[in-house]
């Protein structure tokens, strides 16, 4: 490969684009002259193939010296600019993302979620409700009023004890009447 095939611009949008089957191989004119025509060519005709061919050979390496140096003079221009590649790509990524924002399928995928949102906070409001309801409901059971008898029951006793002077527990203090002070480590 020559040199203007090596001499890639770090900068350009196109580095790397170059493949090995797009380096410059010259054709032998000799070998070529050797080989066979193709059925259906003249002697002439498959020679004016040949000069054409080497013509278009000619230029397609010209045009890589050329895409070199415009590739050279546009880092040149940039880096005096004070363009980076990381503000180039600061740049497409902040494009692409307005771009993104602004299309059709983002539009419909942020009014969906925002529909799902809402029925989701509709459905646990009504949870709530339903579950607000079946402890009022409960509450007003038998089954509840019964258990809720018996725990009135067992406070009666034990607090009912302690106000007819019955009571055997030591206070929770060990200081008799006192109150408790606010900060009581556990």
């Amino acid at each position: 490969m020559d040199s203007a095939g090596q001499d890639i611009n770090l900068n350009s949008p196109n580095k790397g684009l170059l493949s090995d089957s797009m380096t410059d191989v010259p054709v032998d004119t000799a070998v070529a002259a050797q080989a066979p025509a193709v059925e259906g060519l003249t002697e002439t005709e498959a020679e004016e193939l040949r000069a054409e061919l080497t013509k278009v050979e000619e230029e397609i390496v010209t045009l890589r010296q050329v895409l070199a140096a415009k590739e050279r003079h546009c880092g040149e221009l940039k880096r005096k600019l004070g363009l980076s590649t990381l503000e180039g790509l600061k740049q497409n990524l902040s494009r692409s993302w307005h771009d993104m924002q602004v299309s059709n399928a983002y539009k419909k995928t942020q009014e969906t979620l925002s529909q799902a949102g809402q029925k989701t906070s509709a459905a646990l409001s009504t949870m709530g409700s339903a579950i607000s309801r079946k402890l009022g409901d409960m509450r007003n059971s038998a089954t509840f009023k019964s258990f809720e008898d018996r725990v009135g029951t067992i406070k009666s006793k034990v607090v009912g004890g302690r106000e007819n002077g019955g009571d055997n527990l030591p206070s929770p203090t060990g200081s008799g009447d006192r109150p408790l002070p606010d900060h009581i480590p556990f």
